[in-house]
């Protein structure tokens, strides 16, 4: 019996599941709804609190704590720029997690897990930007 565990393990060990929730984290603040399995996502939702109120608090202190948890300094930006900004009047609760069926190959719960009050032109708009300069770089 796995009494008083506190997290799921997902098959995976320590280093790989900190990767995972890191790049998970990155790539929700970036597009702020993304679709994972339900347990990944319900092991997401307290990372991506703990990294939302970092970022309404706003300090240097915080900034570093938030950059040793994500990959790549423009989602800490955003997380403190506009996340942060965005959320300062909300008391927790930033994410909700929605069930969406199972996955086809092999019956996987899944879940979409989306910022409360996101930005909808966010989801996907980095890759808009990128196919846009690669056709501008083309041209030329």
């Amino acid at each position: 019996m796995r009494h008083a565990r506190g997290y799921r393990r997902l098959n995976r060990t320590h280093e790989h599941r900190k990767a995972l929730f890191a790049n998970m984290a990155g790539s929700l603040i970036e597009h702020e709804q993304i679709k994972t399995t339900l347990p990944k996502a319900k092991e997401l939702r307290p990372i991506i609190e703990k990294l939302v109120t970092l970022g309404k608090r706003g300090d240097l202190h915080a900034r570093r704590q938030a950059a040793s948890q994500l990959k790549e300094d423009k989602d800490v930006a955003k997380l403190f720029e506009i996340l942060g900004p965005r959320y300062a009047e909300r008391q927790g609760g930033y994410v909700r997690i929605l069930k969406a069926g199972f996955r086809y190959g092999d019956m996987a719960p899944m879940a979409i897990i989306e910022f409360v009050d996101r930005d909808l032109d966010a989801k996907g708009a980095a890759d808009k930007a990128r196919v846009a300069a690669e056709e501008v770089a083309d041209e030329e």
